[in-house]
């Protein structure tokens, strides 16, 4: 199963160059890294990324990361996955621009 973490474009250009990450500020401040399935993640879009272009979507295999992965409730009772070590460049299925159109972001690039 891919689950997906969002990132600003200054947040992807630093795991790029450093390799790894421990996530953005929100990550940092809740203690893991914070992803969504691709059920979860429209409104993790527009609840935390509304309106904000140059985002990157990168895609990761849920048994990959286990077991520092783990399914916590959060929204609604709803598990979410929750990281609890750094993110590499080689957990990285792929990674892609998420465009930002008139009616929200563009989640075509799951397909």
């Amino acid at each position: 199963m891919q689950i997906y973490k969002v990132f600003r474009q200054a947040e992807w250009a630093q795991m790029q160059q450093d390799g790894r990450t421990h996530g953005a500020p929100v990550d940092l401040a809740d203690g893991y890294i914070h992803f969504s399935t691709a059920q979860q993640l429209a409104v993790t879009l527009s609840r935390h990324f509304g309106g904000e272009d140059g985002l990157i979507l990168l895609a990761c295999d849920a048994d990959r990361l286990a077991p520092a992965l783990r399914w916590e409730p959060s929204r609604g009772g709803a598990l979410f996955p929750h990281l609890y070590r750094a993110l590499t460049l080689d957990d990285i299925a792929w990674s892609r621009p998420l465009p930002l159109t008139e009616t929200g972001h563009d989640l075509g690039v799951l397909e």
